[in-house]
């Protein structure tokens, strides 16, 4: 995937390392966990200011930040989706929900859509062996699903960012109908 161009807040970097963190090594994984929560992964720009702050070579940081799974240094989406293949799930199933995850959402296993609403990871262990297969999205749980189900789950996800979007054009549509019929009042 390519590495996309986004605006890294300095300031915000500088400070919660200052303030929060005392420009203590110590909390490295903390910070980079705070960096990872404001971009929804790492880019690179952050991951030099925090060696600069803390005054160790990139290489340390780097090796942090890709050494712990909670940490992407590429873009992710917006719903990050674990689907775990563990042994358990495995033999109930995983694979066929994995297979249905990759044809609804044109990705496959540990991409991003175009569209960034939504990323695929396997994992080996969710920790729910006797549910499986197990899905997290955002962190919530999703127990015994199967190649059905998980289409429900994606299209909940999915629906509140078309619900928003639509929301969005309808407050665009009437502010011009409200501008038009303005304008054409004016005009009578």
């Amino acid at each position: 995937m390519n590495r996309e161009e986004i605006h890294v807040d300095n300031g915000f970097i500088d400070r919660m390392i200052a303030e929060k963190y005392d420009n203590d090594l110590e909390n490295l994984i903390m910070i980079l966990q705070d960096i990872n929560a404001q971009y929804n992964y790492l880019p690179m720009e952050a991951l030099l200011l925090v060696s600069e702050n803390l005054g160790v070579p990139v290489s340390e940081v780097y090796g942090v930040a890709t050494f712990y799974k909670a940490f992407s240094l590429e873009p992710r989406g917006k719903h990050i989706i674990h689907l775990c293949t563990g042994t358990a799930c495995h033999v109930r199933g995983a694979e066929r929900v994995k297979e249905r995850l990759e044809q609804t959402l044109g990705i496959k296993a540990g991409g991003t859509t175009a569209d960034k609403c939504f990323t695929l990871e396997t994992v080996r262990c969710i920790g729910c062996c006797s549910l499986g297969p197990v899905v997290n999205v955002n962190d919530k749980t999703y127990a015994r699903i199967d190649s059905e189900e998980i289409i429900k789950i994606v299209e909940k996800y999915n629906g509140q960012a078309i619900q928003k979007e639509v929301k969005i054009e309808q407050t665009f549509v009437k502010s011009i109908i409200k501008k038009f019929l303005k304008n054409f009042q004016a005009r009578r």
